[in-house]
């Protein structure tokens, strides 16, 4: 393939992702979608430790001066070696009701990169979803409110590298004051939001929140 036929496909790729603001208004109402754990069982999914929040101060406005950004290659697979998460991603965007999509249910080993938003280790913010749970068990991001700072997520891509994230934050937030502009707003750098369910939870409604990982690009592999 020619290095122009390269970059056309590259601006068509970049020409179809929404635009942010439209990316942000999907992601705070479509969240919601990512909620239909069964609830069906006697401990709820870990929640974040309040020491955990994310300290705007301690995320660095510049990457290491050695850390170039990565270009655009999908998400193959996710690792979270602290709460032994090794899952397969598949590619999630927008379903009939231009929700974000999440990963089918049936499968609990299985997380959604969303591809509306850019790739792990671009420039920007990553956004990866899962489920909690479902009416089987513990699903792949069940014990993602039990992560802590300093941890990390390393995330396979389909060109061969791996991009290692630091987690510098874990929250959760109620789905009705969301903080969208915080969650997926771009702090110039590579980062990653991993995201599930989260807080209360009810038979009518489901999960009342979203837990949500920060963490930022460290290291390639």
């Amino acid at each position: 393939m020619s290095l122009r036929s390269e970059l056309a496909e590259e601006e068509e790729r970049r020409r179809k992702r929404a635009p942010w603001g439209v990316i942000a208004l999907v992601l705070l109402t479509g969240l919601a979608l990512i909620r239909n754990g069964s609830g069906e069982f006697d401990v709820g999914p870990p929640q974040p430790a309040s020491a955990a929040a994310a300290d705007s101060r301690a995320a660095p406005e510049t990457p290491a001066p050695a850390l170039v950004p990565l270009p655009f290659a999908a998400a193959d697979r996710i690792r979270i070696p602290a709460i032994r998460v090794d899952a397969p991603v598949t590619p999630v965007g927008l379903d009939a009701n231009g929700w974000v999509g999440a990963p089918p249910p049936e499968d609990p080993n299985l997380a959604g990169w969303f591809t509306g938003a850019v790739s792990p280790g671009e420039k920007g913010t990553a956004v990866v979803v899962g489920h909690v749970d479902n009416k089987q068990g513990p699903a792949v991001f069940y014990g993602l409110g039990a992560l802590k700072k300093g941890e990390r997520v390393e995330v396979l891509r389909k060109d061969g590298r791996t991009a290692v994230f630091e987690i510098y934050g874990v929250e959760v937030f109620a789905k009705s004051d969301f903080p969208s502009d915080r969650v997926y707003g771009s702090k110039g750098t590579p980062e990653l939001r991993v995201i599930t369910c989260g807080g209360g939870f009810s038979k009518q409604n489901g999960y009342d929140g979203n837990v949500v990982v920060f963490a930022r690009l460290v290291a390639v592999r």
